[in-house]
C-alpha cells in the first residue's frame, strides 16, 4: 500500500486510551498506526511531537440557516469555522427560510451546500406533516435525523418552524412513532409550551428574566412526558441542549426505558446566569444558561454516561439584530456562535481534570458516529476517514472578536477575551489539511448521510 501521509511523534487518543505511534493514511482513509520505531515510507510526513492526535469531531447541532440571512454567516465563513474549531462534520437543523421540512428543500440545501462547503455536513429535515408517506419520504431523501420543537413557532418566524412546531402531546407522540418506524434519530428541543406561556410578568432589561420566562421546569416536564411517550414509540430519541439539573434527575429516572440519549454544550459547561447579566443579550440562548448548581449537575452527568455528547448549538446573529434588543431580553434573538470555541473549551476542561482526552474524544467525536450511523469516523482505527485533529495540551487559545472566523464573531461575546488551555494546531478532512492557523481554502466537504457520504 502507498502511504501518502505518515503524522509521526504524536499521541494518538483511540477509545483505549493514549498510545505514542505514527498514524498513517492512504487515499483518505486511516491505512494504521505504526510503531513508533518503525521506517515509513511516505508521501508527506507531519511531525507531531508535542501533539495530541484525535478524530475530527462531530457536530451534531448547528445552525448555519443558508441560504436565507446571509448577514448571519453563509455556507463558506461558518464551514471555515467549523474546520478552525477542529469539527470536521457538522449537523446543519432545518431551521431556516423556509424550513428544511421536504425532500425538496432537501436538494435544494444539499447542493446549496456542497458547492462552498469546507467540512462534511449532514441536514436534519422537519416533518411537515405528520403522515407516514411524508415521513418516509423525508426519510429517504438522505436526511441524517429529523428534528422537532415541543414549543409552537415564534411570532413572525412561522415559515421557518413550519413542521419543526408540535406543542401538541398527540402530535409529538405521533412524531415519535412515524419517525421510529424510518430507524432515523428524532432530536427534540423539549420544553413545555403550557410553562412557558404562563410566564409571569418581567423586567425585560434584567439579564436574568429569560431564566425566569423558561425555567427548569419547562425543559424537565417536557423531557419527562417525551420520555414516557417513548416507553411505547420507541423511536432513537435524543434530547437537546440539556441545561439542568431538574432535567438531569428526569434522565436518570427514565434511564433503560428506552433507546434515548442527550446532549449538552460548553456554554452551559462554562457559565451562568451571572455571565448572562455581564454580557447582555448577546449571551441570550434557548433554553438559558442557568445556575452554577445546574452546572456542576452537568459535569457529573457526563461523567456518570448519563449525558454522552456535547455540541455548539452554533447560532449566528449579526450584531445589528442582536443591539436592536438590547435592552429586551424577551424579544431579543437567542442563539451564540460556538464552533471555534467547543474544542478549546472542552480542553480547558482536560487541563482542570474535569475530564480527559478519551472522554473528549468520546463526547464530541464516537458517541455522535455511532448514534447518527456514521460508521466511517468518529475514532481513530484502520479504514476509518482521516478526519483529524492535532491540538497541543501546553498552549492556549485566546479568544477576541478578531480572532474568529465565523460571520457573528462581533456577538461571540461570552467567549471574548477568554483564556483557554490547549489549543488546535491543525485540521485533516480525509487526509488533506484544512486548517493550520488559517483555513487553506478548500471547499471539499461532502454531504453525508446514515448510508455514507454521497
Amino acid at each position: 500500500m502507498s502511504i501518502d501521509l505518515a503524522i509521526t511523534g504524536g499521541v494518538i487518543v483511540t477509545p483505549d486510551g493514549l498510545h505514542r505511534g505514527t498514524l498513517l493514511v492512504a487515499d483518505g482513509k486511516i491505512a494504521g498506526i505504526a510503531a513508533v520505531d518503525d521506517s515509513v515510507d511516505a508521501a508527506q510526513t507531519i511531525d507531531a511531537t508535542g501533539q495530541h492526535i484525535l478524530p475530527g469531531l462531530i457536530d451534531i447541532h448547528c445552525h448555519i440557516r443558508a441560504p436565507a440571512y446571509p448577514q448571519r454567516g453563509t455556507v463558506a465563513s461558518e464551514t471555515r469555522a467549523c474546520s478552525a474549531g477542529g469539527i470536521t462534520t457538522v449537523f446543519e437543523m432545518p431551521i431556516t427560510n423556509p424550513c428544511c421540512n421536504t425532500p425538496e428543500q432537501v436538494v435544494l440545501r444539499r447542493d446549496h451546500f456542497a458547492a462552498s462547503a469546507h467540512v462534511d455536513f449532514g441536514l436534519y429535515g422537519a416533518p411537515l406533516s405528520l403522515t407516514e408517506v411524508a415521513v418516509d419520504a423525508l426519510a429517504d431523501s438522505g436526511i441524517i435525523a429529523f428534528k422537532i420543537f415541543t414549543t409552537p413557532a415564534p411570532p413572525g418566524r412561522e415559515v421557518e418552524f413550519a413542521g419543526l412546531a408540535w406543542p401538541n402531546e398527540a402530535d409529538q407522540f405521533r412524531a415519535l412513532q412515524l419517525i421510529a418506524r424510518t430507524g432515523l434519530p428524532v432530536v427534540v428541543h423539549a420544553e413545555s409550551a403550557e410553562i412557558l406561556a404562563a410566564a409571569p410578568q418581567l423586567d425585560q432589561t434584567d439579564g436574568r428574566s429569560h431564566g425566569l420566562a423558561r425555567p427548569p421546569l419547562a425543559e424537565a416536564l417536557a423531557v419527562a412526558k417525551l420520555l414516557t411517550m417513548n416507553i411505547t414509540a420507541q423511536a432513537k430519541l435524543h434530547i437537546a441542549h440539556v441545561t439542568s439539573s431538574a432535567t438531569i434527575d428526569i434522565l436518570r429516572q427514565f434511564s433503560g426505558t428506552s433507546d434515548f440519549t442527550a446532549e449538552t454544550c460548553p456554554h452551559y459547561l462554562r457559565y451562568t446566569e451571572e455571565d448572562v447579566v455581564r454580557v447582555g443579550v448577546a449571551a441570550k440562548i434557548n433554553p438559558p444558561i442557568r445556575h452554577a448548581a445546574d452546572r456542576a449537575a452537568l459535569w457529573q452527568a457526563i461523567a456518570d454516561g448519563v449525558i454522552t455528547l456535547v455540541t455548539t448549538d452554533h447560532a449566528g446573529f449579526s450584531a445589528a439584530e442582536k443591539a436592536d434588543h438590547a435592552d429586551n431580553f424577551l424579544t431579543a434573538p437567542p442563539g451564540h456562535p460556538g464552533t471555534e470555541c467547543m474544542l478549546p473549551a472542552m480542553l480547558d476542561a482536560v487541563a482542570q481534570g474535569k475530564v480527559t482526552l478519551v472522554d473528549v474524544m468520546r463526547l464530541l467525536c464516537k458517541n455522535a458516529a455511532t448514534r447518527f450511523g456514521l460508521s466511517d469516523r468518529g475514532v481513530l482505527a484502520s479504514g476509518r476517514r482521516a478526519d483529524l485533529i492535532m491540538v497541543d495540551m501546553d498552549a492556549q487559545t485566546r479568544v477576541t472578536e478578531t480572532s474568529l472566523i465565523t460571520t457573528a464573531a462581533p456577538v461571540a461575546r461570552l467567549s471574548h477575551d477568554e483564556v483557554f488551555r490547549g489549543k488546535l494546531s491543525r485540521s485533516f478532512l480525509a487526509g488533506q489539511t484544512i486548517w493550520d492557523s488559517i483555513p487553506t481554502g478548500l471547499a471539499t466537504g461532502r454531504f453525508v448521510t446514515p448510508k455514507g457520504p454521497q
